[in-house]
């Protein structure tokens, strides 16, 4: 019972409760603001009023996830003082670094821009305004490169010194933190599947409006887009996921082999479709797998050799001395497959909403099959889908705005709990990292309280999203279709207060 509840352990699932919450709302940020940019974008360019709806409603639902995100992510920061000071203290000079970057550089940008992207619509001219929501596009992926920098440091620490009589690392190579391989990889990874998320995410909707015959014009165009953002992000997620992987491969070997429980090192080394592993006795009782493919994964070479767990866990007794430098291993092995699985099924929803709507776009029509009435697909030169198929490709682009969110949660997951023991890779262990001071029943009330309140938040956010959706597109006013042509032009009421646009 004590070890289930030592700071350690409690201070670990207090993080990552917070952070896998948090982690919902990043890549849905990140997508939501570039792809509302181009729908606006698409509005000023061409003045057609779908444009402009759309821009109005996924722009509506941006700015309800990004006011979730500032809240949950300001609790991350407060955790590195409560939980893990000994951390904080002996990185702080390194960690802080990209943090400072991120609050004062990207979060300066999303802040100031979102605020007159807001209030611009009846105030701004049309290009004004639009390069408004440019800038904050491009503050929320500056966001994420510092916070990835920062992460990607402890996945493998670079440009530091370690000072022996202040007990502390300090940073000695800003730039080498910033562009080294591992923070590009992750960069990369991390943006494809973020408009990955948001692509789904668009699907998903557009089709619960389309199921129902409901602003079709908007909701036609929001799913081409959804579908395209999709396919070229799946695409680019498994690129950048195999770029990611070798990367992985060479810096963390234990990371690797933990992820398809190769126990033992080998030639050749299969990669595991399934697998179930005995962990006291170091192999695996159950094995699917496909010959020679893990080695190329990992060294884009069929024949390469690759480390197994115990190989690893030997040489890491030897370099940083006695201990156990396994991860929990059924985490890292199935959690990297919900990742990729949940992943790919966006981009298999995608690709076939892509190939049904190639000539005449599809719309749902009801006709009665015995009993029942059932939506079908019409297709082009009025050939339909099966009425059974029809229904189930609906549902599928539905519920498919669910997939990206649960294959990030268990990415980042893996990417943590992968890692472990290490807190910073080779440097610093979790154990060594939490706060000294923080006793069990504090860190137990504060995790409690959390969760509670993330829970509230919750139900908020779904409450918001969904009454929204269910809304759908605005209808537009004058003042929407012709907004200033100049700051503090003739068009508008100098008297009028100034208010929120939705």
């Amino acid at each position: 019972m004590y070890l289930a509840l030592a700071p350690e352990t409690l201070a670990r699932w207090q993080f990552g409760i917070t952070t896998v919450y948090h982690f919902l709302f990043v890549p849905l940020t990140i997508s939501l603001a570039a792809l509302t940019a181009g729908l606006q974008t698409a509005w000023v360019r061409t003045e057609k009023e779908k444009y402009l709806r759309a821009t109005k409603f996924w722009g509506k639902l941006f700015l309800i996830n990004i006011a979730m995100g500032v809240v949950t992510g300001i609790v991350q920061e407060f955790q590195f003082g409560m939980n893990w000071s000994d951390y904080s203290r002996f990185v702080g000079d390194i960690f802080g670094a990209p943090l400072a970057f991120e609050a004062l550089i990207a979060f300066f940008f999303e802040s100031t821009f979102i605020g007159l992207w807001i209030f611009g619509w009846d105030k701004l001219p049309k290009k004004i305004h639009l390069a408004c929501i440019w800038m904050v596009s491009i503050g929320t992926i500056l966001s994420a490169y510092f916070i990835l920098a920062a992460n990607s440091w402890m996945q493998h620490p670079v440009g530091y010194k370690i000072d022996k009589a202040k007990g502390r690392a300090e940073l000695t190579d800003f730039l080498a933190v910033l562009t080294q391989n591992t923070t590009v990889a992750q960069v990369f990874h991390t943006l494809s599947a973020s408009f990955l998320t948001g692509g789904a995410f668009m699907i998903g909707i557009a089709a619960f409006h389309l199921f129902r015959k409901k602003h079709i014009s908007v909701m036609k165009t929001s799913l081409r887009l959804g579908l395209v953002t999709v396919v070229i992000a799946g695409l680019l997620t498994a690129i950048s996921g195999d770029t990611l992987g070798k990367v992985m491969f060479k810096q963390q070997p234990m990371k690797m082999a933990a992820a398809e429980a190769l126990w033992d090192g080998q030639d050749s080394a299969p990669f595991s479709i399934f697998a179930y592993g005995d962990v006291s006795k170091g192999h695996n009782t159950v094995e699917l797998s496909v010959p020679g493919l893990l080695s190329f994964l990992a060294d884009g070479n069929f024949n390469s050799h690759v480390p197994g767990i115990n190989d690893t866990n030997k040489a890491e007794q030897q370099k940083y001395g006695a201990g156990d430098y396994r991860p929990i291993i059924p985490v890292t092995f199935w959690a990297f497959r919900w990742m990729i699985g949940f992943g790919m099924a966006s981009f298999g929803v995608g690709l076939a909403g892509l190939w049904l709507t190639r000539k005449k776009f599809m719309l749902p029509q009801h006709l009665r099959v015995g009993e029942d009435e059932v939506p079908n697909l019409v297709l082009f030169k009025n050939k339909a889908l099966s009425p059974k198929l029809g229904r189930l490709y609906w549902l599928a682009a539905i519920w498919t705005l669910g997939f990206p969110l649960i294959a990030n949660s268990w990415g980042w997951i893996f990417t943590e709990m992968g890692r472990q023991p290490w807190v910073v890779y080779g440097v610093l262990k979790t154990s060594a990292a939490v706060s000294p001071g923080v006793s069990q029943t504090e860190i137990l009330i504060s995790m409690i309280t959390f969760t509670v309140l993330y829970a509230v938040l919750a139900v908020v956010e779904v409450k918001l999203l969904v009454k929204y959706v269910k809304a759908g597109p605005p209808e537009l006013t004058e003042d929407d279709l012709n907004p200033p042509t100049k700051i503090g032009g003739e068009t508008r009421d100098a008297d009028k207060p100034m208010a929120f646009s939705y």
